[in-house]
């Protein structure tokens, strides 16, 4: 797998996220039975201010917002991306916003790595196609993350 990290931000240097965002994308794929050697994503870790930005270009919302995700290709489960001619599987790419983290995870009295975890693990699985724009499909994407995350020794981020 391959995971290429933008450190858009300083304030992420202390986190450890080249580590963080690794066992959480492995661990997504694990549980998902996607055992393909070749995965690639591109994850940038930067402020409110850039990720302010990507949400009013790509979504039209211009506010800041935890995480965003564009899939490389546009998949519903069960089916996965495609792998490209050389056996590369490029996933797509993920920002993160390091302050509406941070007061996300004071505001719920979380440990800010465990609820950047969970973040990533969300990212990941947009770009695997799941959705939360509908209840049925918003109830399967938590259940997912939440096993995940337990997995991983972290509590259900829901309660």
């Amino acid at each position: 797998m391959m995971i290429e990290l933008d450190m858009d931000d300083g304030r992420w240097d202390g986190l450890r996220l080249d580590i963080l965002a690794q066992t959480a994308i492995a661990q997504t794929l694990v549980h998902l039975s996607i055992l393909h050697d070749h995965v690639e994503i591109s994850v940038l870790a930067c402020d409110d201010a850039r990720i302010g930005e990507l949400n009013r270009e790509f979504r039209g919302k211009a506010t800041p917002t935890n995480v965003l995700s564009w899939p490389a290709e546009d998949v519903r489960p069960p089916a996965l991306p495609t792998a490209d001619p050389d056996g590369s599987l490029p996933l797509g790419d993920i920002a993160i916003a390091y302050e509406t983290c941070e007061r996300e995870a004071n505001a719920a009295d979380k440990p800010f790595s465990a609820h950047v975890t969970h973040l990533i693990v969300h990212g990941t699985l947009h770009l695997l196609g799941y959705d939360h724009e509908v209840e049925a499909e918003a109830a399967q994407m938590e259940a997912i993350e939440t096993e995940i995350l337990g997995k991983l020794g972290l509590p259900d981020p829901y309660l």
